[in-house]
């Protein structure tokens, strides 16, 4: 249950009525995050700009890669909500289940690549140890293993998004839609 007021779906009305419509057209169906935002709508307008800049535009990085850093990322939060989701949409690439389970318990029994295990590395310690980087030591291990400034910087987009995302469900009491499955077109 959230802790500030939301607008639901059958109660919005003018702009917001209107992005509500629009999501549930584009994405199969209302996401919670977003309703968190019902106060603000724009504010919905501007969160999916975003997230469709950084997950979906074109990068070096796979899809496949950006939702695993955003499952990494999540855990390192303990974010379950944002862990579900983005699980759920690695699944439409992976499509392995166990695989899934390992990265969510510990990458490092995931059967990743070299450099899927990297991005994972860089995701959690970028989200519990930002103060880490006040040296460039993890970005050398990145360019070492032949990722380019452009793929590094959207790695990073990746993770602060995620943590951005985070911070919203953690801090107002978002909760998991209850239906089985997110159902939304990734």
């Amino acid at each position: 249950m959230a802790f500030i007021k939301t607008i639901e779906q059958n109660e919005a009305t003018g702009r917001l009525k209107e992005i509500y419509d629009d999501l549930i057209q584009k994405r199969g169906q209302l996401a919670e995050v977003h309703k968190i935002q019902s106060l603000r709508p724009e504010s919905i307008v501007k969160h999916i700009d975003l997230y469709m800049e950084i997950m979906f535009a074109k990068s070096e990085l796979s899809r496949a890669e950006r939702e695993m850093m955003a499952v990494i990322t999540s855990v390192s939060n303990n974010c379950h909500y944002c862990q579900i989701h983005h699980s759920e949409a690695l699944d439409n690439y992976w499509k392995d289940d166990k695989k899934i389970l390992q990265l969510r318990n510990n990458f490092h029994e995931a059967q990743l690549t070299e450099k899927e295990i990297a991005l994972c590395e860089f995701a959690k310690n970028l989200t519990i140890k930002p103060d880490d980087f006040k040296e460039p030591d993890h970005i050398n291990k990145l360019k070492i293993i032949g990722f380019s400034d452009q793929a590094i910087l959207d790695a990073t987009l990746v993770i602060a998004y995620f943590n951005f995302v985070n911070r919203i469900v953690l801090g107002l009491g978002v909760s998991l839609e209850i239906h089985g499955g997110t159902g939304y077109k990734y």
